[in-house]
C-alpha cells in the first residue's frame, strides 16, 4: 500500500509511504532536513508499525510538541487506518 500524508508543525511538507501490512517498505519526506530523514528513513526501512511507535512517537523538535519522527508515526497510523476503511 502506498500513502502520503502531510505532516504538522514540523518542516517537513510530505511523508511519502510505501507499507506491506503493517511493515514499513519504504519512507521518502519531501522537504525538512534532508540527511537526517534520509537516514531516518533508512532506519525504519523493514521496521512494524509497533517497532516505529515504540521508538519514535513523542520525541519533540526544540520546542515544538512534534518532530518529523513524531509525525511519521502519525503518518503510519493514517496509512493503517486508511487501509482498515478500504477493507
Amino acid at each position: 500500500m502506498e500513502y502520503k500524508y502531510t505532516p504538522s508543525k514540523v518542516c517537513s511538507r510530505q511523508i511519502e509511504l510505501e507499507m506491506e501490512g503493517d511493515v514499513i517498505k519504504n519512507v521518502t519526506f519531501v522537504g525538512g532536513c534532508h540527511g537526517n530523514l534520509q537516514g531516518l528513513s533508512a532506519l525504519v526501512r523493514g521496521m512494524t508499525y509497533d517497532q516505529v511507535k515504540e521508538r519514535l512517537s513523542g520525541i519533540r523538535c526544540g520546542f515544538k510538541d512534534t518532530s518529523c519522527p513524531d509525525q511519521l508515526v502519525k503518518a503510519i497510523e493514517a496509512a493503517m487506518a486508511s487501509a482498515e476503511e478500504k477493507q
